[in-house]
């Protein structure tokens, strides 16, 4: 029986040490503070009440917050907030200097702007856009929780659970880099994002 409990006190320990995981995911954000991040451009980034903040600074230029760790075939999963416009986005696979970010951004945006698709910055621009009536999967000033899976070439995004599009891309699939979050120009803009967690695949 002695034996029996120094196990279960080990076990526990081991258990209390690993990274925080749910279902295969560990989470990106600890929920505290930035670390693990990096602050691109002079926007506002921070965390208040557990949550992570972004929102337009006095000169309302792009802004992001990437991850210092580089990701290749995974599963990413962030719950969002919009607030006041809203306008941001979900990079992967992303390389960062200065302002001028080079990857693919899944949308989050207000009604009617493609939330959910998939924009090439610095390249090819938009590369798939959701059907127009997808976006009723979207709500605006609630919680929302957007998912990207990206393996190889094929990239899928969700959001709230609506398959939203896939696509499958040679130069996508080449990549590899941060995950960053997006602070669109022109100000204004205020998101609140939780559970930004990810599952290697």
């Amino acid at each position: 029986m002695k034996y029996l409990s120094i196990l279960f006190l080990v076990l526990l320990q081991m258990a209390c040490t690993k990274p925080k995981s749910q279902g295969g995911y560990e989470s990106l954000f600890n929920g505290k503070n930035l670390d693990g991040w990096t602050v691109y451009g002079t926007e506002k980034w921070y965390v208040e009440d557990g949550l992570l903040i972004c929102e337009s600074g006095p000169d309302k230029e792009y802004g992001y917050l990437g991850t210092n760790k580089s990701f290749k075939d995974f599963e990413v999963s962030v719950d969002f907030l919009q607030e006041a416009n809203g306008n941001s986005g979900l990079f992967i696979r992303s390389s960062i200097e200065g302002t001028k970010i080079t990857g693919w951004q899944a949308e989050v945006a207000p009604p009617g702007h493609s939330t959910g698709g998939i924009y090439e910055s610095y390249g090819r621009g938009w590369l798939i856009k959701p059907d127009p009536e997808k976006d009723k999967a979207l709500k605006m000033g609630e919680w929302n929780t957007m998912v990207v899976r990206a393996e190889g070439p094929k990239v899928t995004t969700w959001l709230n659970g609506q398959e939203m599009v896939t696509i499958t891309d040679d130069k996508i699939g080449a990549a590899e880099g941060a995950i960053a979050l997006q602070i669109h120009s022109g100000g204004g803009i205020r998101v609140k994002w939780k559970n930004l967690k990810i599952k290697t695949l």
